[in-house]
C-alpha cells in the first residue's frame, strides 16, 4: 500500500500540490514498530512515517484526506500536512499533535513519558494500561539528522536521567534533505546516544523487515516491564523525494539512488518471502489487492469536499470553565500579605486539591524553594515526585508540560526570568500555542508557565527584562500580569483551571512591596475559593465626576510596576485621572479599554517595556480607531528608553524606566493638550 501510494502521489502531482513527503525506504522499520504498539501508549510519528500509520490500522482514505488537505481529514480537518496526525479514541495508540520542525516533537514525547512514570508511581487512576495489565510506551519518532538539535539532546538528557519508559525510533536514511550526514553530524545516533548514560541501544538494519520486526518485538516488551528508554538506530535508504517540493532528482546522484534501491525493504521483502516457499501468484495478487484500494481510495479522496472557510477560526482556545468571579477578595479577619507569599499560597491550595498538578523548573525544589522563593516549604508538603528541579533547559520545562498534560496532569512550571524564556519559544511558538489550533480542539494544553519579569534595584541586563509584546505575538497563548497579591492569587487560580496554555507575568520589583511606592501591592489574602476570571481589567483609581464632565480628566491604561508610576503622579492631579490595570494582557478587556477612553477622551498608555513597536504602540492604535470621534487629543504612549537592555547601574536603569515623574509630565501635556 505504502508503495502504491507513493506511485499514485507521483503520477498525480497537480492534484497532490500541498507538500508532502512519502515512506518509501522507510516502510519495514515502520510497520515493525506499528506492529508492536497498543492502544494503550503513546506514538509521535514524524512527517515521512506514513507506514507507520498505516501499520496503525488508518486507511489510506484517512491519511489521503490530510494529504489533500480536505475538510473530513480527521486529524486536522485540512489544517496540517500529510502524515502530521493527532488522535486520542481509545482504539489506537494515541498521537498528540505533530509539528513540523525537526526533533522538536522529542520534548512534549518525552514529557509523555515523564507524565506516564509519575500516573505509574502514585497508582493514579489516569494511568490507562492494556487489555491484560501492560504499561503504557511511548515511541518518538525521528530523523537521524534531527539529533544535531539541541532540544533533542535535551529530550535524552531527562529520559536517561528520570529513566522514562521512551523509544526513541532514529530512522537513518544518511540525508537531511541535500545534506549528507557526512556534512552534517560526525557520528550516528547509535554512538552519539551512548553519551547519555542509562539509555539502551541498539541498531538495525531498517530495511529487512524481518530483523526490524524482532528488534522492535524486543525493545518494546523491555520498555514495558523495565520502564526504561531505549535509541533503535534504524538505517534505511530513502527511495522517494526528500519533499514533493525538493525532488531527489535535483541533488542526489544515480550512484547513490542506485546505492539505496538495492536496499528496497519492499523487493527485500518480497525476495524473503520467495524464498520462503509463497506462491509468486500469491504475492501478485495482494499487490494487485493493495493498487486497487489505493486507486479507489485515491478517487474517492480526491472527490471528498473542501474544508467550510467558516470554520477557519474554530479551536483557537478551548473553552474555559471560569468567566465570573468568585469567592470573597478580602475575607474579615484575613491578614495582608505579599504577592511572592500569594503566589505559594494558591498553589499550595491547588496542589491540596488536585493531586494531577505538579510543579516544576530551574530550582523550586526542597532546597531553595526557588530563586524568589516562591515554592518555599511545597516540596516538603508534598513530595519530590511532585515539587523538583530540573536542568537549565527552559525547552525541556516548557515543552514538556504538552506530554504532561495530553496524560492528564497539569504543570506548573517555573522560568527563572523573563529574560530566559527565548530558548523555550521554539516549544511555545511550535508546539503549544498551535496544539489545540491543529489538532480541532483535541489536545488543548493545560499548562501555567511562570515567568518573574521586570526591572527594579540594579538586576542587570539579564535579569530585568520585559518580554510582553513578544509573547503577545504568540497565537494561541494566554497573558496574564497582575500588580498585587489578591490579584494574584485570584489569577493563578483561574490560569491553572483554564485549559489552555497561560503565561504568568509577575514583576520582582512588586513580590515583597519594597521599593517605594508599592506598598499597595501587599493586600488582604483573599479566601481560598477566590478566583478571578481572565480578561477583566480593573479601574484603580477613578477620576471625579466634575473633572470628567469639565474635560479636565484622561485615563492611563497600564499594567504591572506601571500602576504605581501612575499612582504617584495621579496624586500630582486632584481626581483627575482613572488608572486602568489591565491584569490579563491577552485576552484584552477592549470593552472596558474603550469605554474609559470614550468617557475621559485623553489616554496614556503606560508600559515598563521599550516603547518602539511594543505592545503598549499596537494598543494605542487601537484605541486612536475604536475611539477616534470620542478623543480630545492623540493618544499617547509611555515606555521605557529604546535600549537594548537595561543596564546594570541603578542610576541608568532609572534613567531608562518610566518613573512618577514622566508619567506626570505627560499627564500635564494631555490635560492642557
Amino acid at each position: 500500500m505504502a508503495k502504491a501510494m507513493t506511485e499514485t502521489y507521483e503520477a498525480n502531482r497537480q492534484i497532490c500540490k500541498y507538500v508532502h513527503s512519502t515512506s518509501r525506504g522507510h516502510e519495514a522499520i515502520q510497520l515493525a514498530t506499528a506492529f508492536h504498539l497498543l492502544p494503550c501508549d503513546f506514538v509521535s510519528p514524524y512527517y515521512r512515517d506514513e507506514s507507520l500509520m498505516l501499520g496503525l490500522g488508518f486507511e489510506p482514505y484517512s491519511l489521503m484526506l490530510q494529504l489533500l488537505a480536505k475538510g473530513e481529514d480527521i486529524f486536522t480537518g485540512g489544517r496540517e500536512y500529510y502524515t502530521h496526525p493527532n488522535y486520542k479514541k481509545g482504539d489506537k495508540p494515541s498521537i498528540i499533535h505533530q509539528s513540523s520542525a525537526t526533533g522538536m516533537q522529542a520534548i512534549p514525547t518525552t514529557g509523555i513519558a515523564q507524565g506516564l512514570k509519575f500516573l505509574s508511581q502514585t497508582n493514579s487512576a489516569l494511568l490507562k494500561k492494556g487489555e491484560n495489565g501492560e504499561m503504557p510506551v511511548v515511541v518518538c519518532s525521528l530523523g537521524d539528522a534531527s539529533i544535531t538539535e539541541g532540544e533533542v539532546s535535551e529530550a535524552f538528557q531527562f529520559a536517561a536521567l528520570q529513566q522514562l519508559p521512551i523509544i526513541f525510533l532514529v530512522q537513518d536514511n544518511d540525508w537531511g534533505i541535500s545534506v549528507t550526514a557526512s556534512e552534517a553530524r560526525t557520528t550516528t545516533a547509535y554512538k552519539y546516544i551512548k553519551g547519555f548514560k542509562g539509555i539502551e541501544r541498539v541498531t538495525v538494519d531498517g530495511s529487512d523487515f524481518a530483523k526490524s520486526y524482532t528488534v522492535m518485538q524486543h525493545t518494546i516488551a523491555d520498555v514495558r516491564k523495565n520502564r526504561r528508554p531505549w535509541l533503535v538506530h534504524a538505517t534505511v535508504p530513502l527511495l522517494g523525494h526528500h519533499t514533493s517540493g525538493v525532488r531527489k532528482e535535483t541533488y542526489r546522484s544515480n550512484e547513490d539512488l542506485q546505492k539505496h534501491f538495492a536496499n528496497d525493504p519492499f523487493e527485500k521483502l518480497k525476495n524473503h518471502l520467495l524464498q520462503s516457499g509463497i506462491h509468486t501468484g500469491d504475492l501478485q495478487a495482494i499487490d494487485e489487492e493493495a493498487k486497487t484500494i489505493i486507486k479507489e481510495s485515491f478517487e474517492k479522496a480526491v472527490a471528498s469536499p473542501e474544508p467550510d472557510a467558516s470554520t477557519v477560526a474554530e479551536h483557537i482556545f478551548a473553552e474555559t470553565p471560569i468567566l465570573q468571579e468568585k469567592g470573597e477578595r478580602t475575607p474579615s479577619g484575613n491578614k495582608k500579605i505579599i504577592m511572592v507569599d500569594a503566589a505559594l499560597f494558591a498553589i499550595r491550595e491547588i496542589m491540596e486539591d488536585h493531586p494531577e498538578a505538579l510543579l516544576y523548573g530551574q530550582d523550586v525544589g526542597r532546597r531553595l524553594g526557588g530563586v524568589f522563593r516562591e515554592a518555599a516549604t511545597l516540596a516538603e508538603q508534598f513530595g519530590d515526585n511532585r515539587v523538583f528541579n530540573t536542568a537549565i533547559q527552559e525547552a525541556y520545562i516548557i515543552g514538556s508540560t504538552v506530554g504532561m498534560s495530553a496524560v492528564g496532569l497539569k504543570p506548573i512550571v517555573e522560568v527563572q526570568f523573563a529574560d530566559y524564556i527565548f530558548p523555550g519559544l521554539n516549544q511555545l511558538v511550535t508546539e503549544i500555542s498551535k496544539s489545540c489550533y491543529l489538532s480541532c480542539g483535541k489536545f488543548p494544553v493545560q499548562t501555567l508557565i511562570r515567568v518573574p519579569i521586570g526591572a527594579y534595584g540594579g538586576g542587570g541586563p539579564y535579569h530585568s527584562g520585559s518580554v510582553e509584546s513578544t509573547l503577545l505575538t504568540i497565537k494561541g497563548i494566554k497573558i496574564v500580569y497582575p500588580c498585587n497579591a489578591a490579584d494574584m492569587k485570584g489569577l493563578l487560580k483561574a490560569a491553572f483551571y483554564d485549559p489552555n496554555p497561560v503565561v504568568m507575568l509577575e514583576h520582582k520589583g512588586l513580590y515583597w512591596s519594597k521599593v517605594a511606592g508599592t506598598e499597595d501591592a501587599m493586600q488582604i489574602e483573599p479566601s481560598r475559593d477566590y478566583i478571578l476570571p481572565l480578561g477583566k481589567a480593573n479601574i484603580v483609581t477613578h477620576a471625579s465626576d466634575e473633572k470628567i464632565n469639565n474635560g479636565e480628566s484622561c485615563c492611563i491604561i497600564t499594567y504591572g510596576m506601571g500602576v504605581y508610576w501612575a499612582k504617584a503622579a495621579a496624586k500630582n492631579f486632584n481626581n483627575a485621572i482613572e488608572i486602568m490595570d489591565l491584569r490579563t494582557l491577552f485576552p484584552l478587556d477592549e470593552e472596558a479599554v474603550f469605554s474609559s477612553v470614550k468617557k475621559h477622551g485623553k489616554c496614556l498608555v503606560l508600559t515598563e517595556e521599550q516603547q518602539n513597536n511594543s505592545f503598549a504602540e499596537a494598543l494605542a492604535g487601537r484605541i486612536s480607531k475604536a475611539c477616534f470621534q470620542y478623543l480630545d487629543a492623540p493618544v499617547e504612549v509611555l515606555g521605557a528608553l529604546n535600549l537594548p537592555a537595561v543596564p546594570m547601574n541603578i542610576i541608568l536603569e532609572n534613567a531608562m524606566l518610566p518613573n512618577a515623574e514622566k508619567v506626570s509630565e505627560r499627564i500635564n501635556y494631555l490635560l492642557n493638550y
